[in-house]
């Protein structure tokens, strides 16, 4: 994969052409104990076409500062959207299309839960436009799935993603590993299932992680939760590159994994630094705006983000400039998360200096890093269970 392989010419040198659409759709049926993502419980009446002509405003607002961008990949995130009405995602689809160029081949991808109701939807979600679905399986274990707050069974889980397979041309599902009480053992033989499951194309693996302000947290500050520790968590990580590899859907990202041809295109235009919009309560965009790349975040309750669009037509609350310094750091936080790695020419476009040599030396004594043949950097085997060290000594 090449970094302009989903891109576009681009009157900014510091492009790389690629440009997505991200939608924030906060409401969930429950929060998960482990989840720290923008997500709200909604009961009672809710006015969802109400919401619909929100994002419709907010998405013009964003529309009036990227002219002329072409749309290659839109992104339904959450939250839940797979609580949406399928005539409300194609709502929004519709009101991307008025302000942008969507490009033909662009993807089109939706998150959902694998229960029996939302799965039921799936054909409607194709009719609007979705091209590929994410599912948040996270478990193909009983146990572990009541443990982890979700509201489907296993028998459910793989219904959806048979029925999400027979249905989309692409779609991933998503597992949480590294839980307590899990043996490796027991990891290997759920990720078999799961490969076996994902043979088509793309699986999401994430070892599981306590995020303050979650139910997790609580506990395991109280004592209540016991973590495996950071060499058995090397353990599994290291167990979960043999596997996915032998299966050939090797990662091509820490957490991702996909036959050549299926990769996640919206992640991808996050980790190759390209622009997006973001939409909807609590949402995160990167913009590029007269030769300076803006960070833009939404207010993040979602009743109060309502009546910021009404008021003003967006529900903004912070729009910086980041600094070269700021962007360089960016990049190689997101793009040494790829196999692919980093172009370090464009790097110096962007924030304005190279990659210290002495820095890129000393971390490939140690098998930390090595260069491509097309000279970009990358982060080997070695090195990517100490990702966050080897992203501050390069940035230092």
């Amino acid at each position: 994969m090449s970094t302009e392989t989903l891109g576009h010419n681009s009157v900014d040198p510091r492009s790389n052409g690629l440009f997505g659409v991200y939608v924030h759709w906060p409401f969930c049926a429950a929060k998960c104990p482990y989840c720290d993502f923008n997500s709200h419980v909604h009961r009672g009446e809710f006015d969802e076409p109400a919401y619909v002509e929100a994002y419709s405003r907010e998405l013009a607002h964003f529309a009036r500062q990227t002219e002329g961008r072409v749309v290659q990949s839109i992104f339904f995130g959450g939250g839940t959207p797979s609580l949406m009405d399928p005539r409300s995602v194609a709502g929004i689809i519709d009101a991307i299309a008025q302000h942008w160029t969507i490009d033909p081949k662009a993807e089109i991808t939706l998150e959902a839960n694998p229960t029996s109701v939302e799965a039921n939807r799936f054909r409607g979600y194709r009719s609007a436009g979705v091209n590929r679905v994410s599912l948040g399986v996270q478990s193909l274990r009983e146990g572990p799935l009541a443990e982890l707050g979700r509201r489907h069974t296993v028998d459910e889980a793989i219904a959806a993603v048979r029925l999400a397979q027979s249905i989309f041309p692409r779609s991933s599902f998503d597992l949480i590993y590294t839980r307590p009480k899990q043996t490796l053992a027991d990891w290997e033989d759920e990720l078999t299932d799961a490969l076996w499951l994902a043979e088509p194309g793309h699986l999401s693996l994430y070892q599981l992680t306590i995020e303050m302000g979650t139910r997790y947290y609580d506990l395991f500050k109280a004592g209540k939760l016991k973590m495996p520790d950071e060499d058995t968590s090397a353990d599994f990580y290291e167990l979960t590159q043999e596997l996915t590899q032998k299966a050939g859907l090797p990662a091509y990202e820490i957490s991702n994994h996909a036959r050549p041809g299926q990769e996640s295109r919206h992640n991808l235009i996050y980790w190759r630094y390209g622009e997006y919009v973001g939409v909807g309560p609590g949402a995160h965009g990167r913009l590029l705006i007269n030769n300076q790349r803006h960070a833009t975040a939404t207010e993040k309750m979602p009743f109060d983000w309502h009546k910021k669009v009404l008021a003003r037509g967006h529900g903004l609350v912070t729009d910086d400039i980041l600094t070269w310094e700021e962007e360089g750091d960016e990049m190689l936080v997101m793009g040494l998360r790829l196999r692919e790695g980093i172009d370090p020419r464009r790097f110096h476009r962007i924030a304005g200096r190279a990659i210290s040599d002495r820095q890129i030396a000393e971390l490939k004594a140690i098998g930390f890093v090595e260069t491509l043949p097309n000279g970009f950097i990358r982060v080997t085997d070695k090195g990517w269970p100490v990702l966050d060290a080897v992203v501050a000594d390069l940035a230092a």
